[in-house]
């Protein structure tokens, strides 16, 4: 782990404040930890009490920034309203927000409601509310201000099997490019915000049973470190490769889907049998 963090952004910088929501593992730890390195103070978010106790041990042996961690459920704004209080009253105001908090049970198009209820209350309204909570206390700082949402490249593509998740996530897209347009068309603002679409990421939320990382999946830090650089570039769209699938793939995929309404293929066609041959060699580039 490297010693300190090279600057990217310059909200990411010593003495300043970030906010990350599911920061007790994972992603959000991660990210944790490279803010603790370049010098700023950090809160974390999580809804396990245990865990996040856990987490915040860990950030304070690991780096020597000040850490606070709260349990917030970011599907009730009220909650996220008690975190920003206690930002305030420990750190003073927020430069840097990351909207990372996110679940992937289990749904159908046609399954229980609950499912939908739970993951979107998470997923989109976590990032909803903790950007309209947070974000014009940044704005009015005029000071540069970072909001990064965490998505998925399952809010693009839309692939089978889970959909309450595929919706959440293209609702993160949606939000956070109309969040990015009002921005940076709002006067004296120096907040900007970035979409983070991860790879394929080792963390509790994928490991699915499984003690060790698969060879294709990135680690957490590797995430991390890669959307550092991309905001060093102030990349929107923060699309995380993985040892399995490089970036020009990743672009074939999202043409792809793109292509379904321009062609008028069926709905997901990429997984339609009869399509199967043409995805294929449209991948390959034949």
């Amino acid at each position: 782990m490297p010693e300190e963090t090279a600057v990217s952004h310059p909200a990411i910088a010593k003495d300043n404040v970030a906010v990350i929501t599911g920061g007790a593992s994972g992603i959000g730890f991660a990210a944790a930890k490279r803010f603790l390195q370049a010098g700023m103070k950090v809160a974390i978010a999580d809804i396990g009490a245990d865990h996040l106790a856990r987490a915040e041990e860990l950030l304070a042996n690991a780096a020597a920034g000040e850490v606070l961690a709260l349990q917030t459920d970011v599907s009730r704004p009220e909650q996220l309203e008690a975190l920003q209080a206690a930002v305030i009253a420990r750190f003073g105001g927020v430069d840097v927000l990351m909207n990372n908090a996110g679940i992937e049970p289990n749904s159908s198009a046609l399954g229980p409601r609950d499912a939908y209820e739970r993951i979107i209350g998470v997923n989109l309204w976590g990032v909803i509310h903790g950007t309209q909570i947070f974000a014009p206390g940044m704005i009015a700082r005029g000071r540069p201000g970072l909001i990064i949402n965490t998505g998925s490249k399952q809010g693009i593509t839309t692939p089978p099997g889970n959909p309450a998740y595929n919706v959440s996530k293209a609702g993160v897209k949606a939000f956070t490019e109309a969040l990015a347009h009002e921005l940076r068309n709002t006067a004296g603002c120096a907040v900007t915000a970035h979409l983070l679409i991860p790879g394929f990421v080792f963390t509790a939320l994928t490991a699915r049973g499984r003690s060790e990382k698969p060879a294709g999946a990135w680690t957490p830090d590797e995430t991390i470190d890669f959307m550092l650089a991309r905001l060093a570039e102030r990349d929107f769209y923060i699309l995380c490769p993985d040892n399995d699938v490089p970036r020009d793939l990743d672009e074939r995929r999202i043409a792809w889907a793109a292509g379904d309404i321009i062609e008028n293929r069926p709905a997901l066609s990429r997984w339609h049998k009869d399509y199967a041959d043409a995805f294929k060699a449209f991948v390959e580039g034949k």
